[in-house]
This record gives structure tokens, sequence and C-alpha cells, in this order.
């Protein structure tokens, strides 16, 4: 006959093996779990569009790049003046990166 003391040691017992002999299986479900979840708030976050007025704040802050009349003009008259500054242009064209 058990004892009243050793009746909830005995069911910790119990669930400690159940849970020790289906530890694989809980460790997977655990995994699986975890990336459903990682993969159902990416694609929830995917869907959201941003609202018109943070976009328009977005648009307020980026500025338009201007270039200097003066010096638009003096890469001009170089590129007429120079054969060796046309090539130099026409190679930048083609291929930016290069260096």
């Amino acid at each position: 006959m058990k004892t009243a003391i050793h009746a909830p040691t005995e069911q910790i017992k119990h669930y400690l093996h159940i849970i020790r002999k289906n530890a694989p299986a809980i460790f997977v479900l655990f995994l699986i779990a975890i990336y459903g979840f990682l993969g159902w708030r990416i694609v929830g976050l995917l869907k959201t569009e941003p609202d018109q007025a943070a976009v328009a704040a977005e648009l307020k802050t980026v500025g338009v790049p201007k270039v200097d009349e003066d010096v638009v003009q003096k890469m001009e008259r170089l590129d007429d003046n120079s054969v060796s500054v046309q090539t130099l242009f026409d190679e930048a064209r083609s291929n930016p990166f290069q260096e």
C-alpha cells in the first residue's frame, strides 16, 4: 500500500519516464511549432503594406540630388575639347565600376 507522501513522487517519476521516452518526438514537435510560428509571422509581415501617411512622411525626407550648373558646363566643355577625356567618359559610360 502506498502512502500519501510517496504518491506525488511516484506520479512525477511516471510522467518523467513518459517524457524521457518521447523526448525526440517532443523535440521535433517543438521545432516544427517554432518554424511554423516564424513562417506564419514572416508571411503576415510580408503582406502588410505601409499606410499612405508613412509613405508621404518618408518621401518628404528624401532630397532630390542637384548638380551645380557651372560644373555641368565645365564638364561639357572638357568633353568637347579633349579626345582623351571623351574616351574616358565613353569608357565610364560603358563600364562605370571599372577603376
